[in-house]
């Protein structure tokens, strides 16, 4: 199976913006059984601008472009050493890609973007990939990176996409303020109904919501790849997935 696997900045790192030690490293664990398993997987991390923000001590997250950049630019250097020194653990060697809007909008720059990645898992190296946030702009960013994870899953024909979140999957209603509302194991079609379950940002740290998950997997199901969001707080939901057992919220696609 070829698996994409997108891990947001508020299951990356605590409130305070720090990392999440603990989860990560059994993140990085099971990733790498997955791939001993035969699995080809490529990780689409948030969580740049995140630590940046812990390791500068910063209150809370920027809003002002250039404080984004630079937190980034922090904040990716520890990303990155972090990855490789829990893979190479397991004897898996990380291989990072830092892309714009455009390199997914230009037809040529795709095409480059998508040959390295395939490039990569021949040489069974993981690639991992976040926006630029360095560099990225309103005018070429892609916003947020579980359309990101949308967008490299049907670039590299991948099986599944796999949103690791903050909550288990897509409930009936809002279940931090209805206690009456119900996870939705199954959606087999993504219509008005569903979308207007959709609810706005995660957490303060994020940029990501409901709705931007929903996009996702409107991309996805219409490109005969299926997703499933479900809690990034036990990455051994990973395996379910994988296996097509219940956990969180599986979108089935068009096939």
């Amino acid at each position: 199976m070829r698996l994409i696997i997108k891990i947001g900045t508020s299951t990356l790192t605590h409130p305070s913006g720090r990392l999440n030690i603990r989860l990560v490293g059994q993140l990085c664990r099971v990733i790498s059984d997955l791939k001993n398993a035969g699995h080809e997987v490529v990780l689409v991390s948030s969580g740049a601008i995140g630590m940046g923000v812990g390791k500068l001590n910063l209150s809370s997250r920027p809003t002002d472009m250039p404080t984004k950049q630079a937190a980034a630019a922090v904040g990716q250097c520890e990303l990155m050493y972090v990855y490789d020194k829990l893979f190479s653990e397991y004897n898996h060697t990380v291989a990072q890609i830092l892309i714009t809007g455009e390199d997914v909008q230009n037809a040529l720059r795709r095409e480059h973007f998508e040959n390295t990645i395939f490039k990569l898992l021949e040489l069974n190296a993981l690639p991992i990939i976040n926006e630029n946030d360095t560099v990225s702009t309103e005018e070429i960013t892609v916003g947020d990176n579980d359309t990101l994870a949308a967008i490299v899953a049907v670039s590299v024909n991948a099986d599944l996409l796999v949103l690791l979140s903050d909550i288990d999957g897509l409930y009936s209603a809002d279940p931090k303020k209805d206690v009456c509302a119900q996870l939705i194991p199954v959606v087999e079609a993504i219509d008005e109904n569903i979308v207007s379950l959709a609810g706005g940002a995660g957490s303060s740290f994020g940029t990501g919501g409901m709705a931007t998950k929903l996009k996702a997997a409107k991309i996805c199901t219409d490109n005969a790849i299926d997703m499933v969001i479900t809690n990034g707080a036990y990455p051994e939901n990973l395996y379910k997935a994988v296996e097509g057992i219940n956990t969180g919220t599986r979108f089935l696609s068009k096939k």
